[in-house]
């Protein structure tokens, strides 16, 4: 398995620092790598093959391969594949929910007990945002596959995405012009990289789709 690290983890570790915020995004990165042990030990269990490994701003972010027999049995089953990446997807959340409630459950002091469930839910709420390639995006293109197909699958989460990103930033800019955070603005920064990033990707793909299917027609 490869391993990569993302240097922007090192602008948001000082940015936090100076903002004296340090020790919040510390709690976060703990329980996002927790978050991210989820959906490795789901994969696992799934008979996926972890790929790769790269440590990001927000956490760790597991890859797995795709084998060729998971294509040999989505074709011959269906969309098996598509429902193991909704389970692996949702393992995630499932984990920070079941900290909170383990935590919910412990004789320790409330303080604490509220920055760990406080923690917790803020990477629930983040990842099931229905935004590629987070978790919510990512279980929701799988349902759009499901009932769609591929093509149309990543187009409609394109879109998704993209009205998902825009509302996030308008309620961001308005909290922060209140509360004066700078994570805030940090995270929604690197959500719209995110979603850049994945826009590109989806173009160069939908440019292979209309370049295959002129082909075709022209045949």
């Amino acid at each position: 398995m490869r391993f990569r690290i993302d240097l922007k983890i090192f602008v948001f570790l000082i940015l936090f620092y100076f903002t004296k915020q340090i020790e919040t995004y510390a709690m976060i990165m703990f329980f996002a790598i927790i978050h991210e042990f989820g959906h490795l030990l789901a994969g696992l269990i799934l008979g996926m093959k972890p790929e790769k490994m790269d440590i990001m701003p927000y956490g760790i972010s597991i890859s797995f391969k795709l084998m060729p027999r998971d294509y040999n049995n989505k074709i011959l089953n269906g969309n098996l594949l598509e429902i193991k990446k909704i389970f692996v997807a949702i393992a995630g959340p499932l984990t920070n929910l079941l900290i909170m409630v383990i935590c919910y459950n412990l004789n320790i002091d409330l303080f604490t007990k509220a920055i760990i469930i406080y923690a917790n839910l803020l990477l629930i709420l983040f990842n099931l945002l229905p935004l590629y390639p987070l978790d919510g995006g990512r279980i929701l293109k799988g349902i759009l596959h499901i009932i769609f197909g591929k093509q149309k699958a990543e187009r409609y989460i394109n879109n998704i995405s993209f009205a998902s990103i825009m509302t996030l930033t308008i309620i961001a800019s308005i909290t922060i012009y209140m509360a004066k955070n700078i994570a805030i603005f940090l995270i929604v920064i690197f959500l719209w990289y995110v979603y850049i990033k994945q826009d590109l990707v989806y173009r160069r793909k939908n440019k292979i789709y209309n370049l295959v299917q002129k082909t075709i027609e022209i045949r």
